[in-house]
């Protein structure tokens, strides 16, 4: 009877130093996964400085974490693992949107964060040419590359954009903000043309995108613009002259007063002091409140118009009554 009671004393003995090694263990595999937590916290809440906007290549996580590397972005290899979790990076400039951030908002900002957006406005009756000088400034593009870009892509010399504020990813190419540029124009065009037509017809359209860019030029405001658009129909009805200056403020003399001299030797189709009809092309990039002035004129009789003191501009019929506006304006300027 002896031995079964010292064979379950051991017994209970073994189970009780199994239960201790077993406390032991957990304890201490808790205390080395709290040392792998408290170490990986510690990891993700080190800081990164890094600019607001920062530019990631296409390619494999180990790829942008080296082109990050390079840029001292303070990454390691260890972050390649976090992205294959995390998720992928989007390539090209995103929008961080702090200077200052821990390591895990950086990684996930990596993935989440917007395309960073350069805002860019071409106004109505500005040229393209000086809208190329604008873009090459704001989004440091080469503008030798742009223009050439522009002549390959766009189907006429001028007047294919529409003016509207544009916003651009920061870091895109001359060719595909020329892309861009074209497709959202002629789409818009497409779909203003179709509003009032039924369709779209590219020779047609022009057209009337050539008489709006003389209107856009020439009138002092929207209300103007129509009868701006009846008195350059009367004259060339008549076999007249447009004789307007604004003709004259084509490409890079967008900005540039016309003067005398000017009149006398510019040679090109846009002198409509020398050549009578329509330019060869529009004048300038024109909005759709030109387009529309240009397709529906006003119903009158005025032949003449000239910029009063205040802005706007007094039309007239004959010539005897726009030369006594021209009086009129001279003497108030002179006094």
């Amino acid at each position: 009877m002896y031995s079964p009671f010292c064979r379950s004393i051991n017994i209970i003995e073994s189970v009780n130093k199994m239960k201790e090694r077993t406390l032991i263990s957990m304890k201490w595999i808790f205390e080395i996964v709290l040392i792998i937590i408290v170490s990986f916290m510690y990891y993700l809440n080190k800081p990164i400085n890094s600019p607001k906007v920062i530019y990631i290549p296409q390619g494999s996580i180990n790829k942008i974490i080296t082109h990050l590397s390079d840029k001292n972005y303070n990454v390691s290899k260890l972050d390649s693992l976090l992205l294959r979790v995390i998720g992928s990076p989007q390539s090209g400039w995103i929008n961080i949107g702090t200077t200052h951030s821990t390591r895990g908002d950086f990684l996930y900002k990596l993935t989440t964060a917007k395309a960073a957006l350069q805002e860019i406005t071409l106004i109505p009756g500005e040229t393209t040419y000086i809208f190329l000088d604008e873009l090459a400034k704001n989004l440091k593009l080469n503008r030798t590359v742009l223009q050439k870009e522009y002549d390959l892509q766009a189907l006429h010399v001028e007047g294919v954009l529409v003016p509207n504020t544009y916003y651009l990813p920061i870091g895109i190419t001359e060719k595909m903000i020329i892309k861009i540029l074209l497709a959202e124009s002629l789409n818009q065009m497409k779909n203003f043309s179709i509003k009032l037509f039924g369709n779209y017809n590219e020779k047609k359209w022009f057209h009337f995108v050539t008489v709006a860019s003389i209107i856009q030029k020439e009138s002092a405001s929207i209300e103007e613009m129509s009868l701006v658009s009846s008195v350059i129909y009367n004259r060339l009805k008549k076999n007249m002259k447009l004789q307007m200056d604004g003709t004259l403020n084509y490409g890079k003399y967008s900005h540039v007063k016309v003067s005398p001299q000017r009149i006398r030797e510019d040679k090109s189709t846009y002198n409509t002091y020398v050549n009578k009809g329509l330019p060869s092309s529009p004048v300038c990039n024109v909005s759709f409140d030109a387009i529309r002035a240009a397709i529906f004129p006003a119903k009158t009789e005025y032949l003449y118009f000239m910029k009063s003191n205040n802005g706007t501009h007094d039309f007239s019929r004959n010539y005897s009554t726009h030369l006594s506006n021209i009086k009129r304006v001279t003497k108030r300027n002179k006094n």
